[in-house]
């Protein structure tokens, strides 16, 4: 789709292959470590040895930037969470983490499988970034962590019982938050209402990037984002990807002013070109993108990103 694929940078460091021996790298901390598998039912025991050579060439205190693509059969094995968290003291330096990098063309987002990633996330407390492709089985239970700046959840359907536990955790450094809502088909269950912590502004105290994003209910979204009084608060809003027609945009600009904001995001939507135009108009100190207008299907809107 063009929408999830391969990173060239992440935790703005440049990527390079674990399994790269051609390229030389001077200080392992330099760049983000990608690992994945060539084939896609590569046995267990394959990429944990990947892995122990990935510890190996990274030193001590393991990469700084991790990024897990293939880890065998992504569609069919959750991602053996557990390998990480027995190595914590070799990952000591660990700062960022993605888990399930993978394209469309290596497995669609909504067959990625996950697990409980709770345990994970308390046993980095030095982490600070942490990205999820994919939500298949995917949980969560409220946290509290003080590193992590920035938690990103790219899905297709992201269940609303990880919603409310992102909502409920606390994470008192949290600067960008990023949830890909997705489509009930595909197990995106949350509503607006999920979101009722972090939108009146009694989570997430640092947030400053809210991205609500690849919304089916994005008309609903834009109604409760339109008084949420987090929005005051924040500098990039983000609505991106979802269906967000000439209403959703029309309670967007009735609502609290987002005059103060940096950059406001609709791209992927089924307005108007005039209420397109109109939302940049009426926000001229405002970073606007209202890219990629979509046409409306005999069948309904649709999200960038579901199956």
């Amino acid at each position: 789709m063009g929408i999830y694929e391969h990173v060239d940078e992440f935790a703005g460091l440049p990527v390079i292959a674990a399994d790269d021996e051609e390229t030389a790298v001077a200080d392992p901390a330099a760049v983000a470590w990608r690992i994945s598998m060539e084939e896609f039912e590569a046995p267990p025991e394959e990429f944990e040895a990947a892995f122990e050579q990935l510890l190996q060439r990274t030193g001590p205190a393991g990469p700084t930037a991790l990024i897990v693509g293939e880890w065998g059969s992504a569609y069919d094995t959750a991602f053996p969470y557990q390998l990480l968290t027995d190595n914590v003291a070799r990952l000591s330096g660990l700062r960022a983490l993605f888990i399930g990098e993978l394209t469309g063309e290596e497995c669609e987002i909504s067959w990625i499988n996950q697990a409980d990633i709770t345990p994970l996330i308390e046993a980095f407390p030095a982490l600070e970034l942490l990205w999820v492709r994919g939500a298949q089985d995917l949980q969560l239970r409220p946290v509290r962590h003080e590193g992590l700046r920035e938690l990103v959840f790219q899905s297709g359907g992201l269940p609303a019982d990880v919603v409310r536990a992102v909502a409920a955790s606390d994470l008192p450094n949290l600067t960008h938050l990023e949830l890909w809502l997705g489509v009930d088909q595909y197990g995106g269950d949350a509503r607006a209402d999920d979101l009722a912590p972090i939108l009146a502004g009694r989570a997430l105290p640092a947030l400053t990037y809210l991205g609500l994003r690849n919304a089916e209910i994005a008309e609903e979204i834009a109604t409760a984002v339109a008084a949420a009084p987090i929005v005051a608060r924040v500098t990039d809003l983000d609505l991106s990807l979802g269906v967000l027609g000439d209403a959703g945009a029309e309670t967007l600009l009735a609502g609290q002013p987002l005059t103060h904001l940096r950059k406001l995001d609709l791209s992927h939507h089924f307005m108007s070109a005039e209420t397109a135009q109109r939302v940049v108009d009426e926000l001229p100190g405002v970073e606007v993108d209202v890219s990629s207008p979509q046409k409306e299907e005999e069948w309904g809107r649709y999200t960038a990103v579901s199956e």
